[in-house]
């Protein structure tokens, strides 16, 4: 099979590669964290690349492009660490467009694609435990359509987003639905994350929606199966990042007189991180390519990847730290940083432990041992 990437990939990869470079360097980053975990004005700067609309159709101002794409962009992002959701542009769209009614798509997805609208995923409660069918937030018909109360938690940038997709229990049944966040009744809570990015709490009491889909079950593990895919390649961008700091390092502390890279145990342990930053490599790309297959192929593959990445993320982080030694947790230095983001990435849409169950749980065939 061919594995590279053609050459529109690469230069929307080069693009963002650049991006990073000259806009988001550690500086930059600095004042986006101090200033709260985000900046509308990063978010818009992206946006005019043309990046959150990756997922939209072009007949709704979009890119058109795809789940490769998408990794390509967060690989180059990740190895930034920035703070901007953007993946949750590809979440929303990729959504919405599957399974959004006409009216919806007309309204929302060509603002999502040019960046006037950030429309996040706020599914997380405090019962659910990475469970997507735990769900207290119920929704109810009015006269002009919908109304949800109940609490989200850990939302991204949750209280500068403009839009959230929020799944409700609906006449006994998971629903997915639209809630603007200047509706009434609608309140947020705002807080500085793990990574240093920006989350919230979202309160919803009576607050008026719109239907996506009542198949919101469906609906709501594709959204996360896109999420997945997206902090699988950030997860691979940070690590090859992590790896490139902790051999400058190297190449640079004296110990005995020579530099600590000329140590063979510490040479293997260099070999280890590398050895797991492949696989994770590997098995980002195989979540991608797995978006588009059969929903119970598709989750399958997307826990699999996500145990990988987890495992990969762990070891990387912790090897780097144990490599640099007490400088290697201090915030002046920029490894940290990415200790603290993958840290949070292993944890995002279910940590290891989680997916390995999922993986366990939908194992239906055996090796013959049990046959």
């Amino acid at each position: 099979m061919d594995f590279d990437f053609s050459d529109d990939q690469q230069a929307l990869r080069d693009a963002v590669a650049k991006w990073v470079e000259k806009s988001y360097d550690f500086e930059q980053r600095g004042k986006v964290v101090k200033a709260g975990g985000f900046d509308r004005k990063v978010y818009t700067e992206l946006a005019e690349l043309g990046l959150a609309g990756i997922y939209v159709s072009e007949e709704h101002g979009g890119l058109g492009m795809g789940p490769v794409e998408a990794m390509v962009v967060m690989e180059e992002l990740g190895r930034g660490i920035v703070c901007e959701p953007l993946a949750q542009a590809f979440v929303a769209s990729a959504v919405i467009q599957a399974y959004g009614p006409a009216d919806l798509k007309e309204q929302w997805l060509p603002r999502i694609a040019s960046g006037e609208a950030l429309v996040v995923l706020a599914h997380q409660e405090r019962k659910a435990r990475y469970r997507l069918d735990v769900c207290e937030a119920h929704a109810s018909k009015t006269g002009s359509g919908y109304a949800i109360t109940g609490l989200k938690n850990i939302v991204p940038v949750g209280d500068h987003a403009d839009a959230f997709l929020v799944p409700a229990v609906l006449d006994g049944k998971l629903a997915l639905f639209l809630v603007e966040r200047t509706a009434q009744g609608v309140n947020t809570r705002g807080y500085p994350a793990q990574d240093e990015a920006r989350a919230a709490d979202v309160k919803l009491d009576n607050a008026p929606a719109q239907l996506i889909t009542t198949d919101g079950l469906v609906a709501l593990a594709h959204a996360v199966d896109v999420g997945i895919a997206s902090v699988c390649a950030e997860g691979v961008g940070a690590m090859e990042k992590t790896l490139a700091l902790t051999v400058d390092y190297m190449n640079q502390r004296k110990q005995f007189g020579v530099t600590i890279a000329s140590f063979q145990a510490l040479r293997h342990r260099v070999a280890d991180m590398k050895m797991q930053l492949e696989l994770a490599r590997s098995m980002s790309y195989y979540a991608s390519l797995k978006l588009g297959a059969a929903a119970t192929e598709r989750r399958q593959a997307l826990s699999r990847a996500k145990v990988q990445l987890g495992q990969s993320m762990r070891f990387v982080s912790q090897q780097s730290v144990q490599l640099h030694g007490g400088i290697g947790v201090t915030d002046e230095y920029i490894g940290s940083h990415y200790f603290k983001k993958l840290t949070q990435l292993e944890m995002t849409y279910g940590d290891t432990m989680h997916h390995l169950g999922e993986v366990s749980t939908r194992m239906v065939a055996t090796a013959g041992v049990f046959a």
